[in-house]
């Protein structure tokens, strides 16, 4: 029986150490507003999975999708304002 660990190396042409680079977590800490606002939305939807919702549910609801779409519209127009800065 042939081991495949000798033919690790060929196999992965990069190392992978299990952390991520400093350019990941940048990324990741610039979308963490949005990250978290997805995270709200989720809570409040799983509240009411098991239960018909009250008026109390709907206006969570609705507060956590417009925090979305706010910390998505951030997002973008922060990442369109770095794009035209480096295109300048």
């Amino acid at each position: 029986m042939k081991s495949i660990a000798a033919l690790q190396a060929v196999v992965t042409a990069t190392p992978f150490d299990g952390e991520p680079s400093n350019a990941e977590l940048d990324a990741i800490e610039l979308e963490m507003p949005a990250i978290m606002a997805d995270v709200a939305l989720l809570d409040a939807q799983i509240m009411t999975i098991d239960r018909t919702p009250t008026e109390l549910d709907h206006q969570r609801i609705r507060r956590a999708r417009r925090r979305v779409l706010a910390a998505r519209r951030d997002l973008a127009n922060q990442a369109a304002a770095t794009v035209s800065a480096g295109a300048s």
